[in-house]
């Protein structure tokens, strides 16, 4: 098999999971700056849009990479700062902070039960997977590997980095139930998605709201830097360089496609995040994480850990991954429904994670033992020496 193809699925792939989150990211953006100064919702897309347009075409990964690390640490701060002041009004008892914020329910035994976020087993199931597979999966995290020196450092970065996301996770369930005790849902401004910023308020006042919003911002312009510069390199490097020029381009022209394809994609993003104004920032957050997991995360798992992977059935895998993932997300309510109007979904649950991810898998191991190709032998063979070095962390720099 050429590497044409494997080019043009990583090229549609990295593009369709960076414009789901950049759109979540977007819509996030534009309610805390239409929340904070006033301004309505379209135009504060537009602004922050074009900001992050300029940001990222003139900036790039040094940049980029800047930001994402002061903003990595301002935003565990800040967490943590909020956590222990729950901490400080509620004691080290779960009950208390539980009790608390079930009393502000109007069925506060129902509050208590599962299935308050999702309607089914089938979306609880799909949501679990995403949040499980998904994050190892998306385009800005997988860069991330790419811009270290060799495999132990490459190593040790994930470890530290699942262990602070492990910890920010933790504060996150601190921070839910504090802010379902001391915010009342009723007149919010900016809707739930503004939930935290009032939750700040209510801790610690007008000093903390403002550096809670700061840290929000920073946050949301690192991470739609960070998926942006994703999607612009796989324009420029896979599709122009790779597919459209044979591997024949100067660096020149790479840098002019990737900013215009900078342009364009922080158009397309300003538009689509205007339609998706009224949508929860948790389901429009999530989409990305269940593409990922169907698309990515099959591909990753089964190249580590099973022998008889082959070209063509990861890329058959990750095709199907996709096509599933990206339609029945636009087939389901929140979709098809809610954004384009139509009277009922087409697809009855709200993420299809486990539709989507069995059959990436299961396409993916049927093309591979079906493939009986000289490159898929040898692609076999070499499984043993690739298996040794990813467990003892050895290989050349990316």
């Amino acid at each position: 098999m050429s590497a044409r193809p494997v080019r043009i699925l990583a090229a549609v792939s990295t593009l369709c999971l960076s414009g789901a989150y950049l759109i979540a990211q977007l819509v996030g953006a534009g309610t805390l700056v239409q929340t904070l100064f006033g301004i309505p919702y379209t135009q504060a897309i537009v602004l922050v849009g074009t900001l992050m347009v300029i940001y990222v075409t003139f900036g790039g990964m040094v940049a980029t990479t800047w930001i994402q690390i002061i903003k990595a640490s301002l935003l565990m701060l800040t967490a943590l700062a909020m956590t222990l002041l729950v901490i400080g009004r509620f004691g080290l008892s779960a009950d208390c902070l539980i009790g608390a914020a079930s009393k502000t329910q109007a069925d506060p035994d129902r509050y208590l039960q599962p299935g308050r976020l999702l309607p089914d087993g089938i979306s609880a199931v799909g949501l679990g997977l995403a949040f499980a597979l998904g994050p190892a999966g998306l385009p800005h995290v997988l860069m991330r590997f790419f811009t270290v020196k060799d495999a132990q450092t490459a190593r040790r970065s994930l470890s530290s980095a699942t262990a602070i996301i492990a910890l920010f996770q933790l504060m996150v369930i601190v921070l839910g139930y504090a802010a379902a005790a001391l915010v009342r849902p009723e007149g919010l401004v900016g809707g739930p998605n503004m939930a935290v910023l009032h939750l700040a308020q209510a801790l610690g006042g007008d000093t903390l709201l403002g550096l809670t919003a700061a840290v929000t911002f920073a946050t949301i312009l690192a991470v739609v830097s960070g998926l942006t510069l994703a999607a612009a390199s796989a324009v420029s490097q896979d599709l122009y360089k790779n597919v459209w020029q044979h591997g024949v381009a100067t660096e020149t022209e790479e840098l002019r496609i990737s900013r215009l394809s900078t342009v364009l994609l922080g158009a397309a993003a300003i538009y689509t995040a205007i339609l998706f104004q009224h949508q929860n920032v948790g389901f429009l957050a999530t989409l990305p994480l269940v593409m990922a997991a169907s698309v990515n995360s099959p591909t990753l798992l089964l190249t580590m850990y099973w022998r008889g992977l082959t070209t063509r059935g990861a890329v058959a895998g990750a095709m199907t991954g996709l096509v599933l993932s990206v339609g029945l997300i636009v087939l389901s309510k929140k979709v098809w429904v809610e954004v384009l109007g139509h009277g009922h979904p087409v697809f009855p649950y709200e993420y299809p994670t486990l539709f989507s991810l069995g059959a990436a898998v299961l396409i993916a191991v049927l093309v591979s033992i079906t493939d009986r190709t000289p490159r898929a032998q040898l692609e076999r063979k070499a499984f043993a020496a690739q298996f040794r070095d990813s467990e003892l962390g050895r290989g050349t720099a990316p």
